[in-house]
């Protein structure tokens, strides 16, 4: 965009704003049969509706969005803030699982009539307070997040996952975590393995600490030694470097993050000459942490691992490249299209009936099943 006043050469002029009254004029039909068709009111003809319709959209007329807000005391604008990205707030549109959760809000909202305003994660309260936000939908918090605090000192309700648990003027949308982490090493477990590896996010999120907990009660319960990588940051690169650090060596819990090399200690990436004994090695691996599957696979096979006889091989995934790989990779899908649905639904439903609905809401997630989890007989 350019700045000034002129554009190709001439004073510029905004167009004159359609109004009610001429889409009447136009249609040849009065101003209140014109307006009952565009709120979809009123006892007319489907032939009439459409006429008004057409002409509406043909002239470009556009509601007056004041006298509407006005009337309906609602602004219909959202915030929407994805708060596990807070310190690398440019990345999480190349994640496939919030590329994915994002559009499918700003889409399901914009069909009920509202629109998204994204926040950068970390906004200091000054940068949006002027705006008249209905709510905000804040993903993923971190455990010391101010956005939440913040948004409910200034009386807007928040929409998030269980965190915000029991707050007054908080509302949750989340999957049963433990459940799914669970169905997962469950899955691995029938096809014969006792070794599994969980690579992890080093994150506050509720999402991740659940995780945790999960794969360390599952262990518990199976006798099984808990072997955990946790990554120090998002991204494909320092996710390959810990996947390889769990594959190269025996992992316990409570291991610091990968480094940039890969390795706990920040040394040299591994090779292959680095594998554990064969008693010891890794013989299932579930990746959290979100990389691609095709890149998680690739370093895989250049540490010597056959996936799926050596290795079984699963990720928590949205990304659409694990269905074509050699072997199809397993994922487990939290489901974003279907998170957006039921928040966006959950807060239309609390904004529009006056915050009389439950609190929250819990979606199925879906483990996807293909070839590097399953061991042929």
């Amino acid at each position: 965009m350019t700045s000034g006043s002129r554009h190709g050469g001439q004073p510029f002029s905004p167009t004159p704003r359609v109004r009610l009254v001429d889409v009447a004029r136009e249609a040849g039909l009065s101003k209140t049969t014109v307006s009952a068709a565009l709120n979809d009111t009123g006892r007319l003809s489907p032939a009439v509706r459409e006429k008004a319709r057409e002409t509406a959209r043909r002239m470009g007329y556009r509601p007056n969005a004041t006298a509407r807000q006005l009337r309906a005391g609602r602004a219909k604008l959202i915030g929407y803030v994805v708060g596990e990205m807070a310190d690398a707030p440019a990345v999480f549109l190349e994640s496939p699982y919030f590329a994915r959760l994002t559009g499918a809000t700003a889409a399901t909202a914009l069909r009920r009539g509202y629109a998204l305003v994204l926040l950068p994660a970390g906004s200091l309260q000054s940068e949006w307070s002027e705006l008249p936000l209905d709510a905000v939908i804040v993903t993923d918090p971190g455990a010391d997040d101010r956005i939440v605090d913040d948004v409910l000192a200034a009386g807007i309700p928040v929409f998030s996952d269980r965190s915000v648990e029991g707050r007054p003027g908080a509302y949750w949308v989340d999957v049963d975590t433990g459940a799914a982490v669970r169905a997962t090493l469950d899955h691995f477990r029938e096809q014969g393995a006792r070794r599994p590896v969980l690579v992890v996010p080093d994150s506050t999120t509720r999402f991740h600490a659940e995780v945790f907990a999960a794969h360390r009660e599952w262990c518990a319960e199976h006798g099984l030694p808990e072997r955990v990588v946790r990554v120090a940051e998002p991204g494909n690169g320092p996710v390959v470097r810990a996947v390889e650090t769990a594959l190269t060596g025996a992992v316990a819990a409570g291991e610091e993050p990968a480094g940039a090399g890969g390795r706990p200690d920040g040394g040299d990436g591994p090779g292959a000459g680095d594998r554990p004994d064969a008693g010891d090695r890794p013989d299932a691996l579930l990746v959290v942490a979100e990389a691609s599957p095709p890149l998680v696979l690739g370093a895989a096979r250049r540490l010597g691992y056959d996936v799926p006889g050596d290795l079984l091989l699963a990720c928590v995934s949205e990304d659409v490249t694990a269905e074509h790989t050699e072997p199809p990779v397993t994922t487990l899908s939290l489901r974003p299209e279907a998170i957006a649905e039921a928040g966006i639904d959950h807060l239309v439903r609390v904004l529009e009936r006056g915050g009389r609905e439950p609190l929250g809401a819990v979606v199925p997630t879906r483990l996807d099943i293909r070839a590097s989890s399953v061991r042929q007989h």
